[in-house]
């Protein structure tokens, strides 16, 4: 029998298998090694979709039920409650974490050429916080979905172990590090005693001195940069006749990716047209009411995640808002990316300092900052966190497989 790593994460998932001496992830979404962890239960269609193919369902407006960050309900009352699909049948929250964990098992099957019955799975430091009984339990749950899906041998590794497993085989002495995962919807950070004798140990828990995370990441830019650009043109912050500002929660929900499509509703629409005459500039109450009738509200996220990304590569880029407006383009550069996402970085630097000071170190006393996520590929971020611990050497590792990877090389220590 062969065996797998699988990386179930709050926001994108992936699976590693063994390569010779080696590991490398499977395609899990057509070339790509990563995916959303998202499901969508089409009831138009009957299927289910994963990944990218369920976001993608859910904004052309299929009938359904889409299910995102399902890790987090593990170990809270809802893991065992169900939910409506849509069609008038339910289907229990631990159910939704099997078929997921299935599709990901299956796809390291297809890799492998053969079935798989075990596995080593990541798991946060703290699925609950401050509650090691529901901790326990959420564990206990992710086992379960695991082995019903026929994964009969399951080991755990904490996934900021797993993330500096790469690192440490590199070291020569021991040290601490200070692991940074910031993905799409939480920064988490843990203070991590690493070094080439503590490799050998299977038994790593006692080597995370420190946990700490705040729910600010990627999307959080994401919208930061929407509100404060690309829904200016839209009305947003501006005055009415009176000098009173806007109302504002069609603009929140416009830039809140789950709240999108709760915009279109006749009601919502009544309610934007009756606003007409508050907006001194038509031509913003004209631009954002064809934005709710052709349902352009996930098109403008994705303009707004094009930006970040874009000038996070360099330089400045121009947002199209074609779709909304012949000839709408707006210019957009590192400047305003920072002044926009100022408050979210600032917090996430206080989360990496309130880690280290939680288990009474110094920062000086860090050796490394190990970057990992998806949001550590922006530069201005990372380089706030640096900055921070001004000793201590950045190290960045593949921000969408590092914990993957990780976790397959402690498959291999396992398995061997």
């Amino acid at each position: 029998m062969t065996y797998c790593a699988i990386d179930f994460g709050t926001s994108n998932s992936a699976v590693a298998l063994p390569a010779g001496g080696a590991v490398r992830l499977a395609p899990v979404e057509g070339a790509y090694t990563t995916l959303p962890t998202a499901v969508f239960f089409n009831t138009d269609e009957h299927t289910r979709e994963f990944g990218r193919a369920a976001l993608e369902a859910y904004i052309d407006g299929f009938d359904g039920r889409l299910m995102r960050s399902m890790k987090s309900i593990l170990g809270s009352a809802l893991a065992d409650t169900t939910t409506d699909l849509g069609d008038g049948s339910a289907i229990k929250y631990t159910d939704v974490i099997a078929i997921f964990v299935d599709y990901l098992k299956r796809k390291a099957e297809a890799v492998a050429g053969a079935p798989i019955e075990r596995a080593v799975l990541g798991r946060p430091v703290f699925f609950v916080d401050d509650d090691p009984r529901a901790d326990q339990l959420a564990q206990r749950q992710l086992e379960a979905a695991a082995r019903s899906v026929g994964l009969a041998d399951i080991h755990f590794q904490y996934e900021p172990i797993a993330a500096a497993f790469d690192y440490e085989s590199r070291l020569t002495e021991e040290g601490l590090v200070l692991v940074a995962d910031i993905g799409g919807g939480t920064s988490d950070f843990s203070l991590v005693r690493v070094g080439p004798e503590r490799m050998k140990r299977m038994e790593r828990k006692d080597d995370v001195l420190a946990h700490h995370g705040v729910h600010v990441a990627g999307t959080d830019f994401d919208r930061r940069v929407e509100l404060t650009t690309i829904l200016r043109e839209f009305g947003y912050g501006a005055l009415d006749p009176e000098g009173r500002e806007l109302p504002n929660r069609i603009y929140f929900d416009l830039a809140t990716w789950h709240l999108i499509n709760t915009v279109y509703g006749p009601k919502r629409v009544s309610e934007l047209k009756l606003m007409r005459h508050l907006y001194t500039d038509l031509r913003q109450h004209d631009r954002l009411t064809r934005v709710v009738e052709r349902r352009l509200g996930h098109a403008l996220t994705a303009r707004a995640e094009e930006a970040k990304i874009g000038v996070a590569a360099g330089g400045q880029t121009l947002i199209d808002l074609e779709e909304v407006e012949d000839d709408l383009r707006l210019a957009f550069d590192e400047a305003q990316l920072i002044e926009a996402g100022l408050d979210e970085v600032n917090r996430i630097v206080q989360a990496a300092r309130d880690t280290v000071q939680a288990a009474g170190i110094v920062p000086r006393e860090v050796g490394a900052v190990y970057f990992t996520g998806g949001s550590t590929g922006l530069a201005f971020l990372s380089n706030a966190l640096a900055g921070a611990f001004p000793d201590a050497k950045p190290v960045f590792g593949d921000r969408l497989a590092s914990v993957a990877t990780g976790l397959g090389i402690h498959a291999q220590r396992v398995f061997y």
